[in-house]
């Protein structure tokens, strides 16, 4: 799904000398791979693994009569079979692996910036597939494999190691939604299937829950819901557990931490609104500005430290040095915790708006704004202001008919003043990540 700015930057940076693509994309990859360092190319296409003649059949639609392969020219690429038969011909050299061996650069989203690449080792996937794990285990029923919706493609680092790895670790069957953008085709497959365990992110499920037909779906055997990748609206929260009687369980992770470093308990004990507690071993501390911890109920930077936390950066010894203070790392996100040690988000530290010396945080204007019955989306940005240096702007989807006036009304019911937004604008839709985050970067820029 990347652009070919994206694959560029991350081919070079990374410095790969083999790719294995699919056929849909290749086009984007032939613009761009004379100013790599790829040598080796493998074209795989969609029906590879079904069997002939139906491998063939679909292949051949795919191609031909959807249209959904590009033409390209990569000369010397070997197609997916070509290459396994190539493979016949060596002998399999062993390769002794340590915990400390890089297992993956898994490329931060870009939401704050420039994509790197999190040094992600054998020690750190492992460890962070055992936390969860051992998390989630009241979940499963080792005599009867549990069934898991999964949304979320598996190149996301949340879906790389809760679902399948952690959720395949404990017997669990992966149900892959190749597209949950189309939502009357993911309401389709919801009613059909049988699932006990769905992990998914704020806007996937808003999303289901605005579709006609989602009250038509069974959720008889569903068990849990599981959020992650971004904040988790309570009003969502709430409207999800009224309406199918399941609870969703926020968690809390970064590409920089394999990911998970905090979720809410599984056994009932959960409280919506915040990202639940450390998993095991695992330690987590606020901290101010210069990196000292914070006073008991106070907003404080989370820091977290355990073995899942990576490396570094990838050839950015800088960029590492920023975040990593000695064996914690800064994540930049700013939360409070309570007396029964449950932590709650409350933004993230470069999205935060400073109105006239105070911090606003987008998270809560967001919160308080998607409760109003006419907003289906929300996002909040800080806007340039010649009086108080910014203020609060709102970036609206709707849901039914609603004027700016009558959504800044409602919120001067709900914040003290310099939080109200003085903007607001509709749109059709929010700029998003390929997995449904919403960039409040790219509507500030």
């Amino acid at each position: 799904l990347y652009t070919e700015r994206e694959m560029l930057h991350q081919f070079n940076d990374s410095g790969a000398k083999a790719i294995v693509i699919l056929a849909n994309f290749a086009d984007k990859l032939a613009n761009i791979i004379d100013d790599t360092k790829v040598e080796h190319v493998v074209i795989t296409e969609i029906g590879d693994m079904l069997g002939f003649p139906k491998s063939l059949l679909v292949n051949s639609v795919v191609k031909y009569v959807k249209k959904m392969v590009p033409k390209y020219n990569i000369p010397g690429h070997h197609d997916f079979y070509e290459a396994l038969d190539k493979g016949h011909d060596f002998a399999i050299t062993p390769v002794t692996l340590k915990s400390s061996d890089i297992a993956f650069l898994q490329y931060t989203g870009g939401t704050t910036g420039v994509s790197k690449g999190a040094v992600l080792t054998h020690r750190n996937i492992l460890a962070n597939m055992h936390q969860i794990s051992e998390w989630m285990k009241p979940l499963f029923d080792l005599d009867k494999p549990e069934t898991i919706i999964t949304a979320l493609p598996l190149y996301h680092i949340f879906s790389l190691t809760v679902n399948c790895l952690s959720f395949m670790y404990l017997g669990g069957c992966n149900l892959l939604v190749p597209n949950p953008k189309d939502i009357p085709g993911f309401i389709k497959l919801l009613r059909k299937e049988k699932y006990s365990i769905f992990a998914g992110i704020n806007t996937l499920f808003n999303a289901l829950m605005n579709h006609p037909d989602f009250d038509r779906i069974d959720f008889g055997q569903l068990k849990i819901n599981v959020a992650g990748g971004m904040a988790l609206q309570e009003a969502v929260a709430t409207q999800w557990h009224k309406r199918t009687g399941t609870r969703i369980v926020e968690g809390y992770g970064l590409t920089e931490t394999s990911p998970v470093a905090c979720c809410n308990p599984v056994d009932g004990n959960d409280k919506v609104g915040t990202i639940g507690m450390p998993v095991p071993s695992t330690d987590v501390k606020l901290v101010d500005e210069n990196g000292a911890e914070v006073a008991p109920g106070e907003r404080g930077e989370i820091c977290v430290k355990g073995p899942q936390v990576m490396q570094g950066y990838w050839q950015r010894p800088e960029e590492t040095s920023n975040v990593m203070l000695g064996e914690w790392l800064r994540t930049g996100d700013v939360a409070t915790v309570d007396e029964d040690g449950f932590f709650k988000i409350v933004d993230r530290i470069k999205d935060m708006i400073l109105v006239s010396g105070f911090n606003v945080y987008p998270n809560e204007i967001e919160e308080v704004v998607a409760k109003h019955p006419a907003v289906l989306e929300v996002a909040a940005i800080g806007a340039e202001d010649e009086h108080s240096g910014e203020v609060v702007k709102i970036v609206v989807v709707k849901r039914t008919e609603v004027t700016d006036t009558e959504l800044i009304e409602y919120c001067r019911t709900e914040l003290v003043a310099y939080k109200v937004p003085k903007h607001v604008e509709f749109r059709d839709e929010l700029p998003k990540t390929n997995v449904g985050k919403i960039l409040r970067r790219a509507l500030r820029e």
